[in-house]
C-alpha cells in the first residue's frame, strides 16, 4: 500500500484494478510497471502476484473492475499512497486575465520549447500554476520565466521549489462524500502545508503537492489516519 522505505510493514494491496495500478506506478509506485500487464488489460484477465517467499499468501489480485469488496476494503476505501519528489510550481498572475484559454496555450507552447513536461495545473481567477520538475528546468528556469513573462505580458512569474507530490489512490473514493476534505483536515492536523491539489475526474486519485521537508512524514500520517 506504500513504500516499506517510509512506512515499516505496510499492508499489502489485496485487491487493484488497471486503472489504479497506472496511477500508483506513473506516480512512483515502481514494484511492478503497468505496462508489462497491458496487454492482458486489452483481453480483461486477471493477474495474480504473488511472493516467491510466501507461496501459501494470496497476493495482489490485478483485473479491470472487481464487484465485491472485503468489509475490510469497504471500510477503508483508499488503495494505495505514493508519491514522487523535486518539483517546482511556476505561478503566472496578470490583473484582470480576461482569456485564460490563450495564457494557458502560450504558456504550453513555451514549456514544449523548453521540453518542459507539465506535472500538474491549477487555476486561480487572475493567476494558474504549473508543476514541473527540478530536473527539467535546471539550468533554464531564468530563461523560462523571462519568455514567459514577455509573451504573456504577465504581472510575476513565480517558483516555488522544493516541492513533492503525494498520490492517494483508491477506486472506492469516488463513492464517498467528504474524503478531499478528510485528508486535507489531516494533513492540517499535523502541520504539514499543502501548496498545490489535484483530483482527476475519475476520482481514483487525489494528489497533494507539500514541501519535500514534509514528504515522507505527510505519507506517514495518511497511511496510519486512513489505510490501516
Amino acid at each position: 500500500m506504500v513504500d516499506p522505505r517510509i512506512v515499516k510493514d505496510p499492508k499489502s494491496i489485496a485487491k487493484v484494478t488497471y486503472a489504479e495500478l497506472r496511477e500508483l506506478s506513473y506516480m512512483g509506485a515502481s514494484v511492478l510497471h503497468e505496462d508489462t500487464i497491458f496487454p492482458v488489460r486489452l483481453k480483461d484477465i486477471p493477474v495474480n502476484i504473488r511472493n516467491t517467499n510466501a507461496p501459501e499468501d494470496p497476493g495482489t489480485l490485478i483485473r479491470e473492475k472487481f464487484d465485491t469488496y472485503s468489509a475490510e476494503e469497504d471500510a477503508r476505501f483508499i488503495t494505495g499512497i505514493t508519491g514522487k519528489k523535486n518539483f517546482t510550481i511556476v505561478t503566472v498572475h496578470k490583473s484582470n486575465m480576461v482569456s485564460k484559454t490563450v495564457m494557458l496555450r502560450k504558456v504550453l507552447g513555451i514549456c514544449e520549447t523548453y521540453k518542459l513536461p507539465i506535472e500538474t495545473v491549477s487555476n486561480g481567477v487572475d493567476c494558474f500554476s504549473l508543476v514541473v520538475p527540478d530536473e527539467a528546468l535546471a539550468g533554464k528556469q531564468y530563461d523560462f520565466v523571462a519568455d514567459v513573462k514577455d509573451q504573456l505580458a504577465a504581472d510575476e512569474v513565480s517558483l516555488t521549489d522544493g516541492i513533492s507530490l503525494i498520490a492517494i489512490v483508491g477506486r472506492q473514493m469516488a463513492y464517498r462524500t467528504g474524503i478531499s476534505g478528510k485528508i486535507f483536515k489531516t494533513l492540517g492536523e499535523n502541520k504539514i502545508n499543502i501548496r498545490t491539489i489535484e483530483q482527476g475526474s475519475d476520482e481514483i486519485c487525489i494528489m497533494v503537492g507539500v514541501y519535500t521537508e514534509d514528504f515522507e512524514r505527510g505519507i506517514q500520517v495518511l497511511y496510519e489516519s486512513f489505510a490501516k
